[in-house]
């Protein structure tokens, strides 16, 4: 990294830790309500991400999750590697689970993600070329979306297809299914997908798409493009999903531009969604107090943002607690000092991110 780049970084984070000093003690109001009720509150829908392992395992977290979302999102249960690890062979067993405790507990259910680059099982290097892929594409999509039709709210349809440092005139990124398939591959996953599952909202969903630097208008730029070729197609694409991955003492806000992004996104007849939203700590001070101040302002003020544009419909965070968070293993810090990127801490206590985020859902606009 270069020595500018750091010395920037190094600025934007002092200059976040000012903003969080000047506003005192405005964090420290805490209500009791959770955050699913002052979501729909709003006609907003609050939820997180878990795994079948936690939640059959934890029931203490099971509760406080229950407690606090409105929807369940898997983390890795129907992805290709756990839900389609053979062939011919489709893996349910963990994702029912998870479609059941949703339902026994009054919670909408998500669905991610039908294609995407990642996670793909062992086998598809080995058997999948460009006489089989249409059909294989094809055989997953309608077969788990199918299996579950009527059970879910919302399928991440295709997930990270963007990434303009790849090249292309489309800003498309250069997958597998790009490879064997050409552009339309999305386009075939959306109309499968409603095929299987004419009931869900079906969803395009990224990340990079939120900070103020050149890569993530970008970004912007290359989704949006590939949203109006959709629509004008007739594609059967329902909503935008902003993964909104922030990096404490990195990410920068440009709320103009965000905003102008959302409205272009909802002229196109697009619903919303923040779909994986948390704040990496990594490059924020270790004291804990001023840590978790940083990072609820960055949710407050993000979320302020974003829920003014009505066309955005929902607020998911990528875990609920500290005690389960990829941030752990993939962005550690290097102090070792414990990650703190959720709403609730690694004992399940509320935290000054937990209240930022009910504060936002309390100040938005009534849908």
């Amino acid at each position: 990294m270069g020595t500018s780049i750091v010395a920037d970084e190094l600025s934007h984070l002092s200059n976040q830790i000012q903003e969080i000093s000047d506003r005192k003690g405005d964090f420290t109001v805490i209500r009791n309500t959770p955050l699913r009720k002052r979501a729909t509150a709003k006609g907003l829908i609050y939820g997180a991400t878990s795994q079948h392992r936690i939640l059959s395992s934890d029931k203490k977290f099971a509760a406080r999750f229950a407690q606090e979302c409105a929807i369940l999102v898997p983390e890795g249960e129907l992805k290709w590697r756990t839900i389609h690890p053979s062939p011919n062979y489709f893996n349910f067993k963990p994702g029912d689970w998870m479609v059941e405790f949703a339902h026994a507990h009054g919670m909408l259910f998500r669905g991610h993600t039908l294609v995407w680059h990642g996670s793909l099982p062992r086998w598809f290097a080995d058997t999948v070329n460009s006489r089989n892929v249409e059909q294989i594409l094809l055989k997953h999509i309608t077969t788990v979306a199918g299996h579950y039709a009527g059970k879910i709210h919302s399928w991440d349809v295709v997930n990270e297809a963007i990434h303009p440092p790849h090249g292309r005139t489309d800003g498309l990124r250069n997958t597998p299914w790009l490879q064997l398939l050409g552009p339309n591959y999305i386009d075939i996953a959306f109309r499968a997908a409603a095929k299987a599952d004419p009931q869900a909202l079906l969803v395009y969903n990224d990340f990079g798409l939120d900070g103020a630097a050149y890569q993530d208008e970008l970004r912007r730029t290359a989704v949006l493009k590939l949203l109006e070729r959709l629509k004008s197609v007739g594609t059967p694409v329902h909503a935008l999903g902003i993964q909104a991955h922030w990096w404490g003492g990195v990410t920068r806000l440009d709320s103009g531009k965000l905003k102008a992004f959302l409205r272009d996104v909802a002229d196109l007849d697009l619903k919303i969604m923040i779909t994986e939203m948390d704040v990496t700590d990594k490059k924020l001070p270790k004291d804990v107090i001023l840590r978790d101040r940083i990072v609820a302002g960055i949710y407050e003020d993000y979320l302020s943002v974003v829920l003014d544009e009505p066309a955005v419909i929902a607020v998911l965070t990528w875990g609920l607690s500290d005690r389960y968070t990829w941030l752990s293993k993939y962005q550690p810090r290097k102090d070792r000092a414990p990650v703190r990127p959720l709403p609730l801490d690694a004992q399940l206590n509320r935290k000054l991110a937990w209240n930022a985020i009910g504060r936002a859902f309390d100040n938005a606009p009534k849908r």
